[in-house]
């Protein structure tokens, strides 16, 4: 019995034709399954990532949503996007909608995870990363400011120097004694 690979690429034939269609594509980078197992090729600048045959990778897994999530090269770097699946699309382990791949992030389809390489640079990416998609300028700048301000606290003024602890009037921690000379 001819056992079926875990992913697949979806390609075209060619008309009256058996054999693939041989087209030498660009890669934009790969994914590393962790754990061992094919690497999948990005070979595309969007991809839909399902397990239904229309996608163009395929993923033959009960937990992968017929289309789970949508991959994009955008100014260089790779986008995941979630299409609602039921068992989530993450990025680092924390499950996203929409968020961008760095190299060697950790992405994975439901609880398929896998390796992301690529090079920004040779994908066209020039200058600092962009910002994550709905990351507002506000939750950018949020590292540049102390946790105080970030919980929205404010610094305790020092008292006085009046009220600070005056020598000439220690009583060690002593009860006046009422009887004592003055």
């Amino acid at each position: 019995m001819e056992q079926w690979p875990e992913f697949s690429l979806n390609r075209k034939y060619l008309s009256g034709s058996k054999l693939p269609q041989q087209v030498v594509h660009p890669m934009y980078g790969e994914m590393i399954p962790v754990g061992g197992g094919d690497t999948i090729p990005l070979l595309k600048k969007s991809l839909k990532i399902g397990r239904r045959e229309s996608c163009d990778i395929v993923l033959r897994f009960a937990n992968v949503s017929a289309h789970h999530c949508q991959l994009e090269l955008r100014d260089g770097y790779w986008y995941a996007k979630d299409l609602g699946s039921r068992n989530g699309t993450k990025v680092n382990g924390k499950r996203v909608d929409e968020k961008r791949i760095d190299p060697g992030d950790a992405f994975a389809v439901a609880k398929h995870k896998y390796e992301f390489v690529y090079s920004p640079a040779e994908n066209g990416a020039v200058g600092p990363p962009p910002p994550d998609p709905g990351e507002s300028a506000e939750q950018g700048s949020i590292m540049s400011k102390s946790l105080l301000e970030r919980a929205g606290l404010k610094r305790r003024e020092k008292e006085p120097y009046a009220k600070r602890y005056d020598i000439k009037k220690d009583s060690g921690g002593r009860f006046k004694d009422p009887d004592a000379p003055i």
